[in-house]
């Protein structure tokens, strides 16, 4: 059963979201808040396993919220999904540094929004692979002055290393799989382990990185 908690200013918005969460064997609403500062409170309180959280609120908006709940101590980590009127823009870039693991517009369908909360709920990014490539080219775009950073992946062994750049391309398990002719659950082991020795909350957050770090560029 997958916990979830809705964050919007917009009452009539959270029950919309509630009555089709709740309608979902698999799911279960544990919440509700109706802005940032009641959110971080009550996520604290009641540690749901994804939380769907709008972006322009009072009080504390949705990104230093999602900011102050992922940097927060915790029994088991607590997923964020952003929920904006708008595709690609800075809002988006800053939930992403806040520890989101990933957006989803609020124009979005019934079935969009149950797949979201199951995706992100299994610890997968709720960005595929071809949006992922559109983030990341926009996040970074710019002058690159600093030289890449690699001592950030010494914790890592080669094959992981491979894994990764290949991640930070926005190269799904699959492609992965065939690029390195290695099997694909294969590859979900080295992303695990990736992850988990970087200490990042998902493969969009491993884009991040390589990025920031200057390890890959939208060009490459």
């Amino acid at each position: 059963m997958t916990r979830v908690m809705v964050v919007d200013d917009q009452q009539m918005f959270r029950m919309g979201l509630q009555a089709i969460l709740q309608a979902q064997d698999d799911v279960e609403v544990v919440g509700e808040a109706a802005n940032g500062a009641e959110a971080v409170v009550a996520a604290i309180r009641l540690q749901p396993d994804v939380i769907l959280m709008d972006v322009r609120m009072p009080e504390l908006d949705g990104i230093e919220a999602t900011r102050r709940i992922t940097a927060a101590p915790t029994d088991r980590p607590v997923r964020v999904v952003m929920l904006t009127t708008f595709d690609i823009d800075d809002y988006v870039f800053d939930a992403l540094r806040a520890g989101a693991s990933g957006f989803l517009l609020k124009d979005a369908s019934a079935d969009e929004l149950v797949a979201a909360v199951r995706t992100v709920a299994a610890g997968e990014a709720l960005l595929a692979p071809r949006v992922t490539r559109h983030l990341v080219e926009a996040f970074v775009a710019g002058p690159v002055t600093a030289a890449p950073r690699t001592e950030v992946l010494d914790v890592l062994t080669d094959r992981e290393r491979d894994v990764f750049l290949l991640m930070a391309r926005g190269r799904s398990n699959g492609e992965i799989a065939g690029d390195l002719f290695i099997a694909e659950q294969t590859v979900k082991t080295h992303v695990g382990r990736v992850l988990a020795k970087l200490q990042l909350r998902d493969r969009v957050h491993a884009v991040v990185l390589a990025y920031e770090a200057g390890l890959v560029r939208p060009s490459a």
